[in-house]
């Protein structure tokens, strides 16, 4: 939590922590917040410099370190821990149902989302809770593709899957020699030799929508190596259109969620950022999820589709309102 955009919230959560902590000693924060003593130093003296608007001493907040000890005074105005709002509050009440709804989970001993779900409503109250139970979670996934999966890996035996695409919307046959079961940024991918590409591929577990244990022996080619995932498991191709996006502050996302080739900063928080798009479809899915904070600058082409579909779209909008 060292980066800058990080910076904010944790100083929200910071003064609640010491003002409940008095007395707490830098080294014990710095462990608690995971960063080391000088950062946890220099957020202090940021501390310091905050309070309420006139900025004289007595509008200030208090904080001392000497002698290892911390010590903070006059931040009553902002004592209280962070509360959820109630979108917020409903987004994690969702997700966490989808996640407990998920196959892979579906054999984990235990009852810890449940009470997680359950500590979440308490604390987020009455609203939250009756807007997310409002909202229903649908998982075409096959329930047993991960039992199936498995029995391929042990039996070494061929996979047939019927595959989702989301960037073509279809479905597509694979035939695949399974090699591993791998789980990258909290989802499960099933690794293997893939007949269709005649490489090696990923498949989310969450868009198998049938597999078939087949009685043919797995038997990947010699060229077949286990994909790096350390870094994610999108990785663009040099062959992939390069793709040029402004965003603004509330798009920024873009840059950190998508390897990039260059990023350049605009100013006002506002980002140009260049990209390999893996199809047409995916980059116009992500310019119409970015909606008014962000558009497709380069190439023309591109730009023109995007503002069609998007003019298409607001047309049957207003129709059908």
């Amino acid at each position: 939590m060292s980066g800058s955009a990080d910076r904010l919230p944790r100083l929200l959560a910071l003064v609640p922590y010491l003002m409940s902590h008095p007395g707490a000693q830098v080294g014990e924060v710095a462990e608690v917040f995971g960063l080391s003593e000088k950062q946890l130093i220099d957020d202090l003296q940021l501390v310091w410099m905050c309070g309420l608007p006139g900025h004289t001493p007595g509008d200030l907040i208090d904080v001392s370190w000497d002698g290892g000890e911390i010590l903070i005074d006059n931040a009553d105005t902002i004592a209280r821990p962070l509360r959820l709002g109630i979108d917020e509050a409903s987004a994690l009440l969702v997700a966490l149902r989808m996640l407990a709804a998920m196959p892979e989970l579906a054999e984990v001993p235990g009852d810890a989302l449940p009470r997680v779900v359950a500590k979440l409503e308490r604390a987020a109250g009455e609203g939250a809770a009756e807007v997310s139970s409002q909202v229903a979670v649908d998982v075409d996934a096959a329930p047993d593709a991960l039992p199936r999966v498995r029995e391929g890996l042990t039996r070494r035996r061929r996979l047939s899957l019927r595959y989702y695409v989301p960037g073509r919307d279809e479905v597509t046959p694979r035939d695949v020699d399974p090699m591993r079961v791998v789980i990258v940024d909290g989802r499960t991918y099933l690794e293997g030799w893939c007949y269709r590409a005649e490489a090696m591929r990923l498949f989310r577990l969450d868009r198998v929508l049938g597999v078939e244990v087949l009685d043919v022996p797995a038997d990947p080619p010699a060229e077949a190596e286990p994909i790096d995932v350390a870094q994610g498991v999108f990785r663009p191709s040099p062959t992939d259109e390069l793709v040029e996006l402004e965003v603004t502050a509330a798009g920024r996302w873009v840059a950190e969620y998508y390897p990039c080739e260059k990023v350049t900063e605009l100013g006002e928080g506002r980002l140009r950022v260049a990209l390999r798009a893996r199809d047409e479809d995916w980059i116009l899915k992500l310019a119409l999820r970015l909606g008014d904070t962000g558009r497709v600058v380069a190439p023309p082409a591109m730009a023109d589709r995007v503002r069609a579909e998007a003019e298409r779209a607001l047309t049957l909008y207003s129709q059908r309102s």
